[in-house]
């Protein structure tokens, strides 16, 4: 039985979405980042990235976190690849070709999209964060400009249809949404985005996730 650790409001949402679009049955253990928390140590405080027996899943402290039988898994990325291979038929890779394509895809997130995208939605308002969305936006436009032209004349990354590559890069990507100038240069990108998230599966997984307290 897989027991996912991590609230909504996390790189949760990555795994989460995977596990409703394929309609797997799963425990979830809404883990809380001990930061958002007045005392995380407090007698009856929510299960956080600070307790113990969350420690016990992840010494690291992070979420989400995995476990399936005696798997444990703690990075996002990795944790989506492995339900989608294991348990999501075409959402997975059908091949080795598919499975290293996904495992780039992902890669790419992590390193060429996440980071700037970050630098985007949390800037600051004012002169300060003006300037860090200017410099976070030229850090993305080379990637943005890849998946743009891969994005040309197919619906989505890998295979000629959804699977776990598009949910890891648009939920990376997702972090820049707010910049919606940046977004509208790349228009495949923009349409491919929109389609993702129009799925039933990322509706529901984001209706849960502002049902969360901030």
């Amino acid at each position: 039985m897989i027991t996912l650790y991590g609230v909504y409001r996390s790189r949760a949402t990555r795994p989460l979405w995977v596990l409703l679009e394929t309609g797997t049955a799963f425990t979830h253990i809404p883990v809380i980042q001990a930061y958002r928390l007045p005392d995380p140590a407090a007698p009856g405080a929510q299960i956080n990235t600070t307790s113990p027996d969350f420690l016990r899943v992840n010494p690291q402290g992070q979420i989400p976190a995995m476990q399936d039988g005696d798997l444990v898994l703690t990075e996002s990325l990795a944790i989506a690849l492995y339900l989608a291979r294991r348990y999501g038929g075409q959402l997975g890779p059908q091949d080795d070709a598919e499975a290293a394509l996904m495992e780039q895809w992902a890669l790419f997130a992590a390193t060429a999209v996440e980071g700037p995208a970050l630098e985007i939605l949390q800037a600051p308002a004012g002169a300060t964060g003006e300037g860090i969305l200017r410099i976070a936006a030229e850090k993305l436009r080379r990637p943005l400009g890849r998946l743009n032209a891969h994005l040309a004349g197919r619906d989505w990354l890998v295979g000629n249809r959804f699977t776990v590559a598009d949910i890891n890069t648009a939920e990376c990507l997702r972090y820049a949404q707010g910049h919606a100038a940046l977004i509208a240069e790349f228009p495949d990108v923009a349409r491919w985005l929109g389609a993702a998230q129009s799925r039933p599966a990322f509706r529901k997984m984001w209706e849960a996730r502002l049902a969360e307290p901030e």
